[in-house]
């Protein structure tokens, strides 16, 4: 095995995650929403099979991410990510879980087509597994694409749950047929915030808004298994067009990353392949969103593939990509256009297809005031009360409006379904297909899906905290 194969085989192994400084979320909510998430709860039994195709246990680990800085988190099978999977589209799986956590867990198989009760969600009727239990879960994955599995719990104020953890690893669907693409190599790379604590975000720029909750602050940062300038470097050579899968799996931190001398043909965003392969400078991932890019290595040197964010990348949000050959310390520059819109992988001049209906959600936040708790609202209810949000029948077209009336960003999660994004602003735009979309502050979008995946469907904020203090409802068919 050469020392490229093992690099790729390494990688997709998966890399390891971090934190970073001043997030913009609003904090785990208060004790009253933990009755309110945990409802009803379904319990799994001991159900192992040793037909599993996978086995995967949550149990408490030790990460090394730089000399002597050493995270103690909760990870699955004992690494951080956890093994990439590798499924086939339409092809059966059976997954064993077993919960070494010390707390009720489970799995959500994030942008999968499947049934509610093994979607990994209790609020859809998914069981839990408590500690010392095993589950199997059993699906026929779809669609193809780069999916992701993490933690579906509750944290709370608990910044050692979920998806605030080491919990998380890419799934990745492969085709039932067809062409892998073309490029020499892959990559798998996984942004994580680590080391993180409750401040009040007034206390720390001394000014407003007076009445804002808790934030969380992170000090460390990784992009891969290490932070930046502690790992293992991204061997590459001159000429090979590499495939990288970028995941931001982050507990509630957006990133925006940058490769100085080279640029990003975007193919698919959140798993699905875009109709306009645009290339850019930039790419903005908020929590949850994926984007699979080639990269053509046409610019020989050490580089910095990292965060564009200063205290971001200084907290270790970065990787060094080193040309076989070259020697030196790691060069990085600001991109020269940092501009991001995802309209621009759309289809010139096309328009969506006409709604059955429409329905206006707007997302606001209730602030906790110094020392407490922000809540967070969608048309003025916070969950349990947004269930149902409201109720579709099967084959119809629903279009979203999206209006985040907040000065926090939102990356908004479609449980069980992808949806077309239809305008960003005033934009109209189609062709781009996502499960999750990020709200800027004070922003607004629009949303198509088809009511295609009977079952139960949760619609939440994927920032943790955001979800715990109320940003959630549960669409529910006829």
């Amino acid at each position: 095995m050469t020392t490229y194969d093992r690099d790729r085989e390494m990688r997709q192994a998966l890399p390891r995650l971090s934190r970073r400084t001043l997030l913009r979320g609003a904090q785990a909510g208060a004790v009253s929403l933990l009755a309110a998430r945990t409802m009803p709860l379904v319990r799994a039994q001991t159900t192992q099979s040793e037909a599993a195709d996978y086995k995967i246990s949550i149990a408490p680990t030790s990460i090394e991410i730089a000399p002597g800085k050493v995270i103690k988190t909760t990870a699955y099978n004992g690494s951080v990510p956890g093994p990439a999977l590798r499924l086939k589209e339409g092809r059966a799986v059976r997954i064993d879980v077993s919960n070494e956590s010390g707390y009720p867990n489970l799995i959500h198989w994030h942008g999968l087509m499947i049934p509610a009760t093994e979607d990994g969600a209790t609020e859809e009727g998914s069981p839990i597994i408590a500690p010392g239990k095993t589950l199997t879960y059993s699906y026929t994955p779809k669609p193809s694409g780069t999916r992701w599995y993490h933690s579906h719990a509750m944290a709370m104020t608990d910044l050692n749950k979920s998806t605030y953890t080491g919990e998380f690893g890419f799934l990745i669907v492969e085709p039932a047929a067809g062409d892998p693409g073309s490029y020499d190599r892959e990559v798998l790379l996984a942004a994580h915030h680590w080391d993180g604590h409750w401040v009040s975000l007034q206390d720390i720029k001394k000014g407003p808004p007076p009445d804002n909750g808790l934030e969380v602050m992170y000090h460390a940062a990784t992009l891969g298994d290490r932070m930046l300038g502690h790992g293992e470097p991204i061997r590459v050579r001159e000429g090979e067009r590499v495939l990288f899968r970028l995941l931001n799996a982050s507990g509630n931190m957006g990133i925006s990353l940058a490769l100085p001398g080279h640029r990003f043909k975007v193919l698919a965003l959140d798993g699905n392949p875009v109709p306009t392969s645009a290339t850019v400078d930039v790419l903005k991932l908020d929590v949850a969103e994926r984007a699979d890019v080639i990269v053509e290595m046409n610019n020989p040197g050490i580089w910095v593939f990292g965060s564009t964010d200063d205290e971001d990348r200084n907290m270790g949000m970065g990787v060094v990509v080193e040309y076989a050959n070259r020697s030196g310390e790691p060069a990085w520059s600001a991109p020269a256009n940092p501009k991001w819109d995802c309209t621009a992988f759309g289809r010139p001049g096309a328009a969506a297809a006409a709604p059955d209906e429409t329905i206006g959600l707007k997302f606001e936040k209730i602030p906790g005031g110094r020392g407490g708790y922000n809540r967070w609202t969608i048309n003025g209810k916070s969950w349990p009360e947004t269930n149902p949000l409201f109720t579709v029948t099967e084959g119809k077209r629903y279009r979203l409006l999206l209006n985040n009336n907040s000065g926090d960003e939102h990356p908004v999660h479609l449980h069980r379904h992808s949806f077309e994004i239809t305008k960003v602003g005033d934009k109209p735009t189609s062709g781009v297909i996502k499960d999750t979309i990020s709200l800027p502050r004070f922003s607004t979008a629009e949303i198509d899906f088809v009511a295609d995946d009977p079952g139960a469907t949760f619609f939440h904020c994927h920032h943790q905290d955001h979800m715990d203090e109320g940003f959630a409802g549960l669409i529910t068919y006829r």
